[in-house]
């Protein structure tokens, strides 16, 4: 096993996470089976408490564990699916040190920092390093680790200094380590001083890093079993940056939510809304409406607040409204969703989204006026949204459904089921505490409305989907978790299909895209002067 070991020295969020996930690209696209574990020096066992506002969004991986942002960017830059324990916080390795110490394993040992907990990371580390990622069951052969957080961190110190002594136990041609930093003097020889500019998208960092010799550096200090340079999955990746770079129809999304004034709330979301954009060679405008400047309130206590967000909402090709927690902002994202069944324009509902769609559909179209959800009305007069039988309100980490689960389409008659390739079952990400009424279903299904995908045991409403509409659908699962740059998630497909009066014309031609939808021409775009980041690479 060989271990790439990424460390940062300035500030914490200046892009550890797409060097990790680039060079994991990189070795992959040599031949290498790769894997990648993110360490998060915080006391949380998990993120699945965070507000989005404290670390960005809550990313669930197929086996349920709610994990740190960048096990997305891993998992998107690799296509491969990571397990809950690729994800290392200070908290799960002191309730493991405490659990063994509780059961007597350390024989009566005063437990320490050093050893037990330097120990303890480097077992966790070297356990999780052989578990296949990428759908064989072979072990990977490299490592990529991001420690979170910056070196000097007294909270990452007992990190450090696991790794100063992991790379003597895995010897110095299994052990690489490359610390992120904006400097003139960096203290290694200049061959390992490898500069990243600002680029234009996120795509073109491997091949920026490829073309300044990172591979012959690695196949050199790692001994590994590969060419100087990288074979046609990074020739993939750097088609896909100069078509990106070239796009000049657009299309303007309106995402209508709560946490928009931190994007990495919505990293997924962006990532998933941007790779169907792509796929159409349309260049994605998305515009962040926060939900309570669209509500009554708002124009009462600022008129130009409230009249920006309607101006942004009505200006858009399509509506997206997110998953999310709690009654703030839930009107506008109402009111957004009314807007969108009744001109026409193409919407997607992401679990709450989906939740509140069902919610305005029986409210406006079949004159339910007390329905609601128990998540925000206890006591709803018509509850269209109830809690799970699963809801433990007394203990929130883990206690959400969550992970992969299984979608059956009950008809054939369905979009989204001929987006996903006329298949009868899907698999996709949950999380979420509340669902929609099984006792209400053939109420529900009037006017238009039809729940056309449930669980494999019929209980759980999974997909909705409006005839007489260019687009209406809502998941209650999260798609965006498992698209990819090359194989974008069909519902946000459907979305940017329909946004750009395309869908059509798509499901006509089998799901292909045109020739024309595939290339673009050239345009001039222009670059900001580049901030120079140097890599100590040693």
């Amino acid at each position: 096993m060989k271990y790439i070991l990424v460390t940062g020295g300035v500030i914490s969020g200046i892009g550890k996470g797409i060097i990790a996930s680039s060079i994991g690209t990189i070795l992959k696209s040599c031949g290498l089976r790769v894997t990648a574990i993110k360490i998060d020096p915080y006391i949380n066992i998990d993120a699945g408490t965070f507000s989005p506002y404290e670390h960005g969004e809550v990313f669930v991986l197929n086996d349920g564990g709610e994990v740190d942002l960048d096990l997305g960017n891993y998992e998107r830059f690799l296509d491969i699916n990571l397990y809950k324990d690729n994800n290392i916080t200070t908290g799960k390795i002191y309730q493991h040190v405490i659990n063994k110490e509780r059961r007597g394993d350390y024989l009566g040992k005063t437990v320490q920092v050093v050893p037990h907990i330097t120990d303890a990371v480097q077992e966790w580390v070297m356990n999780q390093a052989m578990v296949p990622v990428d759908g064989h069951k072979e072990e990977p052969q490299i490592c990529v680790i991001e420690l979170g957080g910056t070196i000097g961190d007294i909270e990452g110190m007992p990190f450090v200094e696991a790794f100063r002594q992991f790379q003597f136990k895995a010897k110095k041609e299994n052990f690489c380590n490359i610390h992120e930093k904006i400097s003139m003097f960096c203290h290694v020889k200049p061959e390992q001083v490898i500069c990243i500019h600002d680029v234009s998208s996120t795509y073109r960092v491997p091949v920026l890093l490829e073309e300044q010799g990172i591979v012959k550096y690695f196949k050199e200090r790692l001994d590994l079993p590969i060419g100087d340079s990288a074979s046609n999955l990074l020739f993939k990746w750097r088609n896909m940056a100069d078509r990106y770079e070239r796009l000049q129809k657009t299309c303007s999304i309106a995402l209508v939510g709560k946490y928009t004034k931190l994007r990495d709330c919505y990293a997924s979301v962006f990532k998933a809304l941007e790779h169907s954009a792509l796929a159409i060679n349309h260049k994605l405008n998305l515009m962040y409406i926060d939900s309570i400047d669209l509500e009554q309130t708002t124009e009462t206590e600022d008129p130009v607040k409230f009249h920006e967000a309607w101006q942004k909402l009505c200006k858009a090709d399509g509506v997206l409204v997110p998953g999310g927690f709690g009654i703030r902002g839930t009107l506008g994202k109402l009111q957004a969703i009314s807007w969108a069944r009744a001109k026409k324009i193409p919407f997607l509902g992401v679990c709450l989204g989906m939740q509140l769609a069902v919610i305005e559909f029986a409210r406006n179209c079949l004159n339910l006026k007390g329905a609601g959800s128990t998540e925000f009305e206890p006591n709803a007069r018509v509850p269209v949204v109830i809690d799970m039988p699963e809801h433990n309100p007394g203990n929130l980490g883990g206690t959400m459904r969550l992970g992969i689960r299984r979608t059956v389409f009950k008809t054939e008659n369905s979009i989204l089921r001929k987006l996903y390739g006329d298949v009868p079952f899907i698999e996709e990400r949950h999380r979420h505490r509340y669902e929609v009424n099984p006792s209400l279903i053939s109420q529900l299904e009037q006017n238009d409305l039809s729940f056309v995908g449930q669980d494999v045991d019929g209980q759980r409403m999974e997909i909705i989907e409006l005839a007489n509409h260019p687009y209406f659908v809502g998941v209650q699962f999260h798609p965006e978790f498992s698209s990819r740059p090359m194989k974008p998630s069909p519902p946000y497909l459907g979305l940017l299909l329909a946004a750009t009066g395309s869908l059509h014309a798509y499901l006509q031609q089998g799901c292909k895209l045109s020739s024309s939808d595939r290339y673009s021409d050239a345009s001039d775009d222009s670059f900001s002067e580049p901030r120079i980041a140097e890599l100590e690479i040693s």
